[in-house]
């Protein structure tokens, strides 16, 4: 019996982290849902107990029947007949094990049948899945779908659809088009209204993930003659109306489970979600935001299966006599490895937790007017969210496929062959970086934080909280290290070229990332040395070395060089 949720205390720390009161407070509207529901928490204390039970049944699953199944699934995957899908045995077996349990829409409010759970249990149930298989989250996570027609659709939407999410019918967001992959303003599949006002859903859709699913939001063009993003609008569409088939299955390199679909909409009836012309502008934003934080997730449990495999195969494997863990080579690699994960997972949970309060505030603010003291919050951490879900997208992503690379060294040559998880691990971390906006694209909407202040502030506001005084070696690098930053950041605004800024930015976000992750793993080893010490130390000496790389490159750097990387 395995229990991904009890072996691993990290998740238990980072679901009691203080700030949680409040996100639990503004959550549960100061616990009034008690007398309504019969499983609406009392208190803070009460609400905690759901949530640490919900996330024990999520490892249980995950560890006795998602993991085991990860293999036989990679193997088979999905199936495509009459233009429908079925998905592979092991994940049906997988999604029966969670509806069964009660896991589906554990974010939506609890009238339509959900848990209304904060974004941090949900965040952890997600990192739990992507560590038993990082294909099978992207059938089951999907329900954070429905937080948009939550937040955007009627109220008879909600009551019809809602409810299905949360009695375990699945979602996809149909988005992307063979014309039009992140450039989504190129969306060209139209929406046309028949003279009884039904809508109706006429092209293609393309790279799909879990593109049959029971509901779907659909991006389509609502607006006669328009060829830009104030063209769009959001529609839901049932799969029970018919009209939606699905042409092929991709064959992909890895993340088997899932299925990444091609689809084509003949005449096919949907509904307007919310207003019209919002689709891309305000709908999509949002959603993606959710879909981002969502391949965090994914990219920390898929870091978190490469170093337990690393670790295991390092201290089973026997060189010249003795473990291959005993070798400095071999051990720093391990060490390197463990010191990303956690570094992937206290800026998961920090960001989360600023998504957590600004969702929260906002949701308050439709029941009653917010104080002016919420108002002010609302908007810093709704800033801080926007900063910190593409770096964290961004940063953790990027570090599965390291880590996912690194597990397959520790390996050898056994690493490469089929015999051994790693291998298949290795395949399902790539997309990561690629989807929901590439590491490239992450970069895109995390520079401008870096150019107004925003991370520096609150690297600021870390370097003013007290930490243990055996770290304050760590303390003194993060200090030298934001310095470097600053400076850095000086040299490529003084050349007054969007250009230079835009080709130094990857370097920049970076360099704020190393920080941030460095002050978030000081914090945690100062809470607990017994978890986090060790990684924070190896973290903050190798975004040491990362910062002064960067820092030195742009410092060296001739900006009448910029052409040279432009191809010919």
């Amino acid at each position: 019996m395995a229990n991904f949720y009890q072996d691993n205390e990290a998740l238990r720390y980072y679901l009691h982290h203080p700030l949680m009161k409040e996100i639990v407070a503004l959550r549960e509207r100061d616990f009034s849902e008690s007398s309504q529901f019969d499983y609406a928490p009392l208190d803070y204390a009460d609400a905690m107990d759901s949530y640490e039970r919900v996330l024990d049944i999520v490892g249980e699953i995950c560890g006795d029947i998602v993991a085991p199944n990860a293999e036989g699934v990679d193997k088979e995957g999905p199936h495509h007949a009459d233009g429908r899908v079925r998905y592979a045995s092991g994940t049906e077996r997988n999604l029966k094990a969670l509806v069964q349990a009660g896991l589906m829409g554990i974010t939506l409010p609890r009238q339509y049948g959900g848990m209304n759970f904060s974004l941090v249990p949900y965040t952890m149930s997600a990192d739990l899945v992507s560590r038993a298989d990082a294909s099978f989250v992207n059938v089951w996570g999907l329900q954070d779908c429905a937080e948009t027609i939550n937040e955007f659709a009627s109220d008879d939407q909600k009551a019809r659809f809602l409810p299905r999410v949360c009695a375990g019918e699945t979602m996809a967001m149909d988005l992307t088009e063979p014309d039009a992959g992140s450039d989504l303003q190129s969306v060209m599949l139209k929406a046309t209204q028949d003279a009884d006002g039904t809508w109706r859903l006429n092209g293609v859709k393309r790279f799909i993930t879990n593109g049959d699913g029971h509901i779907a939001l659909v991006l389509a063009r609502s607006e006669e003659g328009s060829k830009d993003g104030r063209g769009l609008s959001m529609f839901i569409y049932d799969r029970r109306d018919g009209g939606m088939t699905v042409r092929r299955i991709e064959d992909k390199m890895g993340i088997h489970g899932s299925p990444t679909c091609e689809l084509v909409f003949k005449n096919a009836k949907a509904e307007l979600c919310g207003s019209r012309r919002l689709g891309l502008i305000k709908y999509v934003m949002s959603l993606m935001n959710g879909a981002r934080l969502g391949i965090a997730a994914q990219s920390v449990g898929v870091s978190e299966s490469a170093y337990r495999e690393a670790i295991a195969y390092a201290r089973s494997r026997e060189q010249f006599g003795k473990a291959i863990i005993n070798f400095p080579a071999v051990a720093e690699m391990v060490a390197l490895i463990k010191a990303k994960l956690d570094a992937s997972r206290t800026l998961l949970y920090e960001c989360t937790r600023f998504v957590d309060m600004y969702k929260s505030l906002e949701a308050v603010g439709h029941d009653r007017a917010l104080t002016p003291e919420e108002r002010a919050k609302g908007k810093h951490y709704n800033r801080l969210a926007d900063a910190f879900t593409p770096l964290a997208k961004g940063m953790t992503s990027e570090y599965a496929n390291q880590n996912a690379y690194d597990c397959v060294q520790v390996h050898g040559g056994s690493g490469f062959m089929r015999d051994y998880a790693c291998e298949r691990i290795y395949r399902d971390a790539r997309i990561t970086s690629i989807y929901e906006g590439t590491t490239q694209l992450q970069v895109v909407a995390a520079i401008r934080h870096v150019t107004t202040g925003t991370y520096l502030a609150q690297i600021k506001e870390y370097a003013a909280a007290q930490y243990a005084p055996e770290l304050a070696e760590q303390v003194a690098k993060l200090e030298a290290m934001t310095a470097l930053f600053e400076k850095a950041l000086e040299q490529v605004k003084a050349v007054d070229n969007a250009d230079y800024v835009t080709f130094h930015a990857r370097r920049l976000v970076e360099m704020v990332g190393h920080i941030i992750m460095g002050y978030l793993l000081v914090y945690d080893a100062t809470n607990r040395p017994d978890l986090f010490r060790s990684s924070a130390v190896v973290y903050v000496n190798y975004g040491e070395a990362e910062v002064s790389r960067h820092a030195q490159f742009i410092s060296a750097f001739n900006p009448d060089n910029l052409s040279a990387y432009q191809p010919e």
